[in-house]
């Protein structure tokens, strides 16, 4: 199995990987391979937009060794267990809104040291801003139709000034009437007038349509 040009990442074709943070666990029953002496889980690009974008031609990594994180819609935790393979040494907080889905979340910060996770709406940054800091990446995976806004809020709350963001829009949560171009060309105009450009865009088809990664970062 080849090495990837990402730190804590193989690759086989179109597949990724991550060496895993707890060997012999399994998060979502996910494909495990070893390679020497380390442990893989295979990342589903399926399941994870992160890996999509980065299946889809990403040549670089959306962060660099970052301090602490801040992720926005964590869901149950698939996205997330993979970047805690990734950075095993970063403080990731994962803010969820949904009380069902959070139980699973905290089960995985159990295992999992490097996971903060908080019940609370992205949609209020002001409620966990004390509580997080400030981050040096900020990832967002929600499906509000004000998805600009809440990166842009949580933005002046918690990301540092050098930091930079991901944010995965989902456009038929911004409106089911208007093509994909004409959102996307939208969010990024809200975006830069306030300051943010944006440094890659792309597309998560197969894996996911109508979602465009958009890598931010201060202009």
């Amino acid at each position: 199995m080849p090495a990837s040009d990402w730190p804590g990442i193989l690759r086989r074709g179109r597949e990724l990987y991550t060496r895993n943070l707890r060997p012999g666990e399994r998060v979502y029953g996910e494909e495990v391979v070893r390679e020497g002496s380390d442990e893989y889980r295979r990342w589903d690009p399926w399941r994870s937009k992160l890996a999509a974008y980065l299946v889809n031609g990403a040549t670089r990594l959306p962060f660099e060794h970052p301090h602490r994180v801040l992720y926005l819609g964590a869901a149950h935790g698939t996205t997330l267990s993979h970047l805690s393979d990734l950075l095993p040494d970063s403080q990731l907080f994962a803010i969820e809104k949904s009380a069902t889905t959070f139980g699973t979340l905290l089960g995985l910060s159990r295992r999992r040291p490097n996971l903060f996770p908080i019940l609370a709406d992205a949609q209020l940054p002001e409620r966990y801003a004390a509580d997080v800091g400030r981050v040096d990446f900020l990832y967002q995976d929600i499906a509000q139709r004000n998805q600009a806004e809440v990166f842009l809020e949580n933005a002046r709350s918690c990301l540092a000034t050098a930091g930079t963001g991901l944010l995965m829009l989902k456009v038929r949560s911004v409106t089911q009437r208007k093509s994909t171009n004409a959102v996307v060309s939208e969010t990024r105009e809200a975006l830069g007038q306030q300051g943010w450009r944006v440094v890659d865009q792309r597309a998560l088809t197969p894996f996911s349509r109508d979602h465009v990664a958009l890598l931010l970062a201060r202009a």
